[in-house]
């Protein structure tokens, strides 16, 4: 069993409103068959058994599906590491006596509520926007009942695959929420059960989007680059494209 030791720099925050500041902890044999997460939690066993208060994170899953186990490491949301959250981070993929600084995403969108944890509630409120449809669509239907172009299908099932980590506001240098709320548009617009609110769903959730703290859409293009599921910016020309056209059905 191979072991490394690491010097963690993490961000401590009490709240919102407190200032923050960085603490050292030693990360000592650490096995590198664990994920990154585990490793944090044998680091809060030691606080706990110190009397120290521990680590705040998010995590549920722990599969890479939730998206809530995000954060930077070493200035990168979820790690070095392409097509990966923070919970698929083993610490194989890290050197003994390395040195890993730890803190939230840090975009206005997201406010810290403690420590490493932040609130995403801004996706929450852009999703009850228009992120469903609300025809009633009863039972799974059979497979052909409804025609579906397989690459409109394709483009939809790529679309969809966006978790909400906020990964792509945290890499953004101006923290645009755009790459999140065009997936969103996108995966709904695709598809034929999306059509009948296409054009108010994509004026709603992009005003919404406008309200948050969230900044615009500059096409730096480091979103997807960070995104761990690989959401193309197409999502967000789709976006702009449906938003004009609903501009245009207007007139």
């Amino acid at each position: 069993m191979k072991t490394i030791n690491l010097k963690l720099k993490v961000w401590r925050q009490n709240g919102p409103n407190d200032s923050g500041r960085f603490e050292e902890y030693d990360a000592k044999d650490v096995n590198t068959h664990m994920s990154f997460l585990e490793m944090l939690d044998v680091v809060n066993e030691k606080l706990e058994r110190e009397g120290k208060e521990p680590i705040t994170f998010e995590h549920d899953c722990r599969e890479g599906i939730c998206g809530s186990c995000g954060f930077m490491i070493n200035g990168k949301a979820h790690g070095h590491m392409a097509r990966t959250t923070t919970c698929q981070l083993h610490m194989r993929e890290f050197k003994d006596g390395e040195v890993l600084v730890i803190e939230p995403f840090r975009a206005k969108g997201f406010p810290v509520m403690k420590d490493l944890m932040v609130d995403r509630g801004a996706f929450d409120r852009i999703i009850q926007q228009g992120g469903y449809v609300s025809v009633r669509t009863g039972a799974a239907p059979d497979a052909h009942d409804t025609p579906v172009r397989k690459e409109a299908a394709d483009l939809a099932f790529q679309a969809a695959a966006c978790i909400g980590c906020g990964a792509c506001v945290a890499t953004c240098p101006n923290a645009s929420a755009m790459l999140f709320t065009g997936a969103k548009i996108s995966h709904l617009g695709l598809l034929p059960q999306g059509q009948v609110e296409r054009f108010d769903r994509v004026e709603k959730m992009v005003t919404q989007m406008d309200s948050e703290d969230f900044g615009h859409c500059t096409n730096f293009g480091e979103c997807t680059l960070a995104c761990p599921k690989g959401i193309p910016l197409d999502v967000i020309g789709r976006m702009n494209r449906d938003l004009w056209q609903s501009q245009l059905l207007k007139r």
